[in-house]
């Protein structure tokens, strides 16, 4: 049985004989895997950075709970501005795999400079086990290249860390609670690496990116306030992604060609199996109305079925 408490002895004492002497930059995301990780290396050496990259590719407002997040915790956070780095690098790319290698290069690239100012040879990340099973580790077939696994570069000046690359997701969790983290943090649901670039379906633009961050923020305000009123179980991921085809619709007497949103749930353990949430008629007619109402440009929604297999949680 898994003993979070003795895999955080470990793992510090890991993090220390691994760095030695050398500093590290923390990649923290805002997700629970990537403040876990940070945690650890706080407790093993006083020579971290931990960063946060604001790539225009994460959800609502996320730049301010991460710091938000940060402060309640007592960690310094340094914020990088890498939101038009990154949608400049994406700009007309529309093949999965090539966004994820896009987005983690520049990851990459973006850390490299910042540890040459600081003197720094080590990232540390909070890569997990599904991240390098599903981008084709030890001789499987690659699923989808996470962009902290397959993503990577093949030259970097960068030397990793990876504390929970053993673990899966609800190991990670009995981490963070064993480390006292908040409940916000290590029972936060997963949000892919890449962001909100595997929920644009095809070319990605600043006007996508918006609806995305909308119609995800609806979703998540109205099955976390649904869970809370126990009027359904909280699933283990939520989202809204959006198709690249556009649909005819009515607004008002008028005819409308408008985007397609799709809204996906997911019951699992760990990430690797999935089956779709049964989410009550009544709340994704409540979200649908909200979505269609408020959010410019979208004239349908609908709800994703699929269990993984054959599918995956995220559209790409």
């Amino acid at each position: 049985m898994f003993n979070p408490k003795k895999f955080i002895e470990e793992g510090v004492e890991s993090i220390r004989k691994t760095l030695g002497k050398e500093s590290a930059i923390t990649a923290v995301s805002g997700g629970v895997d990537s403040f876990v990780a940070a945690t650890l290396a706080a407790r093993a050496t006083s020579k971290v950075h931990i960063i946060y990259v604001d790539n225009g590719l994460m959800r609502k407002n996320e730049t301010e709970k991460v710091r938000n997040a940060a402060k309640a915790l007592g960690v310094e956070l340094h914020v990088l501005d890498g939101r038009k780095r990154f949608i400049d690098a994406l700009a007309g790319v529309t093949e999965p795999e090539k966004k994820r290698k896009i987005i983690g290069e520049v990851f990459v690239r973006m850390f490299e400079e910042e540890a040459k100012k600081l003197g720094v040879k080590y990232l540390i990340q909070g890569t997990i086990a599904p991240d390098w099973i599903e981008s084709g580790g030890m001789g499987r077939d690659t699923i989808k290249s996470h962009h902290n696994v397959g993503g990577l570069p093949e030259k970097m000046h960068l030397k990793l860390c990876e504390p929970l690359r053993e673990l899966y997701k609800h190991e990670v969790r009995a981490v963070g609670k064993e480390l006292g983290l908040p409940e916000s943090i290590y029972q936060r649901q997963p949000f892919p690496g890449p962001g909100l670039a595997v929920r644009v379906v095809g070319e990605i633009t600043e006007e996508k990116l918006k609806i995305v961050q909308d119609a995800c923020d609806i979703v998540e305000t109205e099955i976390d306030q649904a869970s809370t009123q126990g009027k359904m179980e909280l699933p283990w991921q939520y989202f809204a992604a959006l198709l690249p085809s556009k649909t005819v619709g009515v607004r008002g007497d008028e005819r409308s060609y408008q985007y397609t949103v799709v809204v996906r749930a997911v019951r699992s353990l760990d990430g690797m199996t999935a089956n779709f949430s049964q989410i009550p008629f009544d709340l994704l007619g409540k979200i649908s109305t909200r979505i269609t109402n408020e959010i410019r440009g979208v004239g349908r929604v609908v709800y994703d079925i699929t269990n993984k297999p054959p599918g995956t949680i995220e559209m790409e």
